[in-house]
């Protein structure tokens, strides 16, 4: 097949029938591809699953056909994309409480969120398959982010405090041999110290305290995915304390699942109101250490409470010494809609507010631990904080 009528079928799959005058009809897998698209993207047309979902218990089998074929023809993040807007066009929440719906789709992140939302109305012969897709995809999230994370918020927590009287094991060598240049022995060929660094000695108590509060209202729902996972990673680290607090109009804490991720996601219940004032306030309950502690508010700040009493609470946390960071979200796909006044009035009163991508998040620990502008940061890294405004 010659790389001009390759570029033509690609035209030919994303225009459609109607192009077929001039990009030719598609043949062989290309054809198949064009029949899959279109089931979709055509789903009242003849070959559509509009009209064969229309009655959810025939339509499975169907659905199920379909999801086997896009896995075939289409790499897997094309495969994540069918997949999203199948449930969105289609409204298949209804067929995800099926076994065999779960075991053909490709997971990822939005089929947990999806998966979450349904969690209380999974009926018992699912909820085994639904778990089993959770853990999956929880798996491949901990393979990827973990280590970033361990190893950003463990050297950062290593590297705060220094100390000039450390023991053999605590010795930082590279800034010792810098700060002893002049007492090079040309004929031992050696530095010898007059003076050691030291990095931190091992506390055995916290070092900071890390406080992830998380809006679980539906727009948040890939957020509240990645906020569980990595929750997860910074309970397991004895030099920091976590809690995990999510919120809607009832604030719930969690804390004491963070050993289990999984089991934190199906106690998440995605959708309902927001009131991010009495969530902030609850974690303000919770800090005892001020100048030790991180709180970190993961919301689109879209407020359903009362505005003025967030503002309060966020300038008390401030002036008390707690480091405040409000991330717009938390995901591969940017800032969503959100309060640009309300994010920029919370600039004003020193909380950085920006969009995060999981991939970031541990620069942004380390950064938070070691005391350094977080909103200088996410402007290197080239996450557009807001411009801060005066609160009235």
């Amino acid at each position: 097949m010659s790389e001009e009528l390759t570029r033509l079928q690609r035209w030919r799959l994303v225009l459609g029938e109607e192009a077929d005058g001039t990009c030719g009809s598609p043949s062989g897998a290309a054809l198949e591809m064009d029949r899959a698209l279109a089931a979709l993207y055509d789903a009242d047309g003849p070959g559509g699953l509009g009209k064969r979902t229309a009655g959810k218990g025939r339509g499975a089998p169907t659905v199920v056909r379909w999801l086997g074929d896009i896995r075939q023809y289409f790499p897997a993040s094309v495969v994540q994309v069918m997949q999203r807007d199948a449930l969105q066009r289609l409204n298949l929440n209804e067929m995800l409480l099926q076994p065999e719906m779960l075991e053909a789709v490709q997971p990822d992140v939005h089929l947990v969120a999806s998966l979450v939302s349904l969690s209380r109305v999974i009926p018992a012969g699912t909820k085994d398959t639904a778990r089993r897709v959770v853990q999956s995809v929880v798996d491949q999230l901990m393979k990827r982010l973990e280590e970033p994370l361990r190893s950003a918020v463990t050297g950062a927590i290593d590297r705060s405090v220094r100390n000039r009287r450390p023991r053999h094991s605590e010795i930082d060598w590279h800034r010792t041999i810098r700060a002893n240049l002049r007492h090079w022995q040309p004929e031992l060929r050696t530095v010898v110290p007059e003076t050691l660094i030291g990095h931190g000695r091992k506390s055995r108590r916290p070092q900071r305290e890390i406080i992830l509060c998380i809006d679980q209202s539906g727009s948040m729902a890939a957020s509240v995915v990645y906020s569980s996972i990595f929750g997860a990673v910074l309970a397991s680290l004895p030099a920091v304390a976590t809690k995990l607090v999510v919120f809607d109009t009832e604030v719930v804490d969690l804390s004491d699942q963070l050993d289990d991720p999984v089991e934190l996601l199906f106690g998440v219940q995605l959708g309902g109101g927001t009131d991010i004032g009495r969530a902030v306030a609850y974690c303000q309950s919770q800090i005892r250490d001020p100048r030790n502690t991180i709180f970190v508010l993961i919301s689109d700040l879209i407020e359903g409470g009362v505005e003025q009493r967030l503002l309060q609470r966020a300038a008390e946390m401030v002036e008390a010494g707690v480091q405040c960071v409000a991330l717009l979200a938390l995901s591969d796909e940017g800032a969503p809609s959100y309060d640009h006044q309300l994010a920029a009035k919370l600039a004003g009163l020193g909380v950085p507010s920006f969009a995060c991508t999981p991939d970031a998040f541990p620069g942004l620990m380390a950064a938070a631990i070691r005391r350094e502008d977080v909103a200088g940061w996410a402007a290197q890294q080239g996450l557009v904080a807001s411009r801060a405004v005066k609160t009235p």
